[in-house]
């Protein structure tokens, strides 16, 4: 806080005041800053990898067969780092990507496969936003 004299001016005693009574609000309890939750899971009702595009029925047959992977990022760790997929150890998930036709770089669409070996994953789950949501893939 800069006061340019001995008084403060109305903006800078305002926020100091703000200040106060917030510290002064806390202290006593009469106000709570939110704990900071997780985000809920963001996947949504399962999908039948019949009806997810085909360039995701053939990603989902590359990842158990073990590529060859278009991309140099396929197989690469996903960290989950957003919450959106159930609690797995690091390393637990891989990320695939789903081509997007017509797209210049790898677009959106992703397959997420958890469980080891990755060529026999428990579940994976399909995305076409990004992470934003999930829909486990159901063979």
């Amino acid at each position: 806080m800069f006061w340019t004299g001995l008084v403060p001016s109305g903006s800078e005693l305002r926020r100091a005041l703000f200040k106060l009574g917030l510290a002064t609000a806390l202290a006593s309890g009469l106000a709570t800053v939110p704990a900071l939750a997780k985000p809920p899971a963001a996947v949504e009702q399962a999908v039948a990898l019949a009806r997810l595009p085909a360039e995701a029925q053939t990603m989902h047959q590359l990842i158990l067969g073990g590529g060859p992977f278009p991309y140099a990022k396929d197989g690469s760790v996903f960290g989950n780092f957003e919450r959106r997929l159930p609690p797995r150890p690091r390393g637990q998930y891989r990320e695939y990507t789903v081509t997007t036709p017509g797209a210049r770089n790898r677009g959106a669409r992703r397959i997420v496969c958890g469980g080891l070996p990755p060529t026999r994953p428990e579940t994976c789950f399909y995305t076409d936003d990004h992470y934003a949501s999930f829909r486990r893939i159901e063979p």
